[in-house]
């Protein structure tokens, strides 16, 4: 725990010197209802020891379910090196490379990253990765609109298999800028989008299209054919993908005859665990010729006056610490510790380890799917090609069947009804290579129970079970 040695004195001597007269007055810009008064069942007082023990406390009461959700965060298996190297002194401590000289470890590290993000993309650049894949996307819809200097539209055609958390991302950060993101429908019955909807497209001033792959429903896009519409339509391409899905399908720089222009996504299933939520990190890769646009920076690596191999900061524009207003980002820090991560994992694994991971979770849920689908009620929602996770229908309401799988530590899928209530009762389901033949029997077994069961009462009454 951090230990602040700030005196009340020298407190009060820092805010007389900024012009306040207490420490919530810096906080005034937030509303009042967005603050935390207080903390409840906290007594004031505690010490440093009690603290702990409340918090280690509050900590074990987390379940650790069996994990059938996906949806953006996947349970993939982390070799133990991966974050036993990581959080060793000189990875876990070591702050942003500025000065050269003394941060030849980290500045390998981040070139090694970049080859290795490049190879699995197919790309030319990499940077040294961003927040999150949402906020990946937007920067690589704000980085399209600067390096398409022929559009003057600032239109972005944004499907609508998209995952729904990337497409409210990216409307927040790039809706105020003058960037208009459109809409692309997806076929009901495919998944995945509608070609003949970009027909009214055709000849417009389009700056980009984002191609996702696979989709939010696990869907396999029509790549081949959305890339080669934004070339006949002279709009730049943004490809959104599951890095570990690129080690067994054709990787963006590939797809058509040039490649797409930029590809981003989130890094997570590359070394970082679920935890709840975070934290992850993004990354973004180009065309050479877009690399003066991308975000964050990017690593190189020299030869000294001796012939000595090194690495420094090759690209990192400056207005983004001096001349905001100018900057081509926001963006001028990278997530250190998790692209750490990221690289070491991809070391241990390698090509073939990654395909092997890709593989098999596809194989599992293809095995979970075909399960499901025999129990009575339960059947695929869509027709067509899917990586490691899918979308299914289901005959009675999502989400009393997930609160019954949860009871009984099952973490059952992810409910389509708040973001997509047109397709029904519908959810996605997940299986890593994780997931043991045991643990998917169990999962079959209770989806069978519980469907069964409610079949049978035909009330919200949640079944209980063995």
């Amino acid at each position: 725990m951090p230990f602040i040695p700030h005196t009340e004195e020298d407190v009060r001597r820092m805010l007389a010197a900024i012009g306040v007269t207490q420490i919530e007055d810096l906080f005034d810009e937030v509303p009042a209802h967005l603050r935390i008064q207080d903390l409840p069942d906290m007594p004031a007082g505690l010490s440093e020891m009690q603290i702990a023990q409340r918090m280690h406390a509050r900590g074990q009461q987390d379940s650790r379910p069996l994990c059938f959700m996906g949806a953006g965060a996947y349970d993939h298996h982390i070799p133990a090196a991966v974050w036993e190297i990581t959080t060793r002194g000189e990875y876990y401590s070591a702050y942003t490379p500025y000065q050269a000289e003394a941060s030849q470890g980290t500045l390998q590290l981040l070139y090694e990253y970049q080859s290795m993000m490049t190879a699995l993309m197919a790309m030319d650049v990499s940077n040294a990765s961003l927040y999150d894949g949402a906020s990946a996307l937007a920067e690589a819809i704000l980085m399209a609109v600067r390096a398409h200097r022929k559009s003057k539209s600032k239109r972005i055609l944004l499907p609508d298999s998209l995952h729904p958390a990337y497409r409210k991302v990216a409307q927040n950060i790039v809706g105020h800028q003058g960037i208009r993101l459109e809409s692309i429908p997806f076929d009901t019955q495919t998944g995945v989008t509608k070609l003949d909807a970009l027909k009214a497209y055709a000849g417009e001033d389009i700056a980009a299209i984002v191609i996702p792959q696979p989709n939010f429903f696990g869907m396999l896009e029509p790549v081949e054919e959305l890339t080669a519409w934004a070339v006949e339509n002279k709009a730049l391409s943004i490809a959104v993908v599951n890095p570990v899905a690129m080690s067994v399908l054709s990787p963006p720089g590939d797809w058509h005859d040039s490649g797409v222009d930029i590809a981003c996504g989130e890094g997570q299933p590359l070394g970082a665990p679920v935890s709840s939520g975070g934290p992850y990190f993004g990354f973004i890769c180009c065309r050479q010729k877009h690399v003066r646009q991308m975000p964050g920076r990017i690593i190189g690596k020299t030869e000294d006056t001796q012939g000595r191999e090194g690495f420094t900061l090759t690209l990192q524009a400056r207005e983004q610490h001096i001349r905001r207003s100018k900057a081509t980002s926001n963006i001028c820090t990278n997530q250190g510790l998790l692209v750490t991560a990221a690289t070491i994992h991809m070391a241990l694994l390698g090509a073939e380890g990654l395909a092997r991971v890709a593989a098999a979770s596809h194989a599992n849920t293809r095995h979970l799917v075909n399960e499901l689908s025999r129990i009575e009620g339960i059947e695929p929602l869509f027709k067509g090609a899917f990586f490691h996770e899918c979308a299914l229908r289901c005959a009675l309401p999502v989400k009393d069947i997930m609160r019954s799988l949860a009871a009984h530590n099952l973490l059952g899928g992810y409910d389509l009804a708040d973001e997509f209530a047109h397709l029904g009762a519908a959810f996605t389901v997940c299986a890593t290579e994780k997931r043991s033949d045991e643990e998917m029997q169990q999962y079959i077994e209770k989806m069978t129970r519980v469907m069964g069961l409610r079949h049978q009462t035909k009330c919200p009454v949640q079944p209980r079970f063995d």
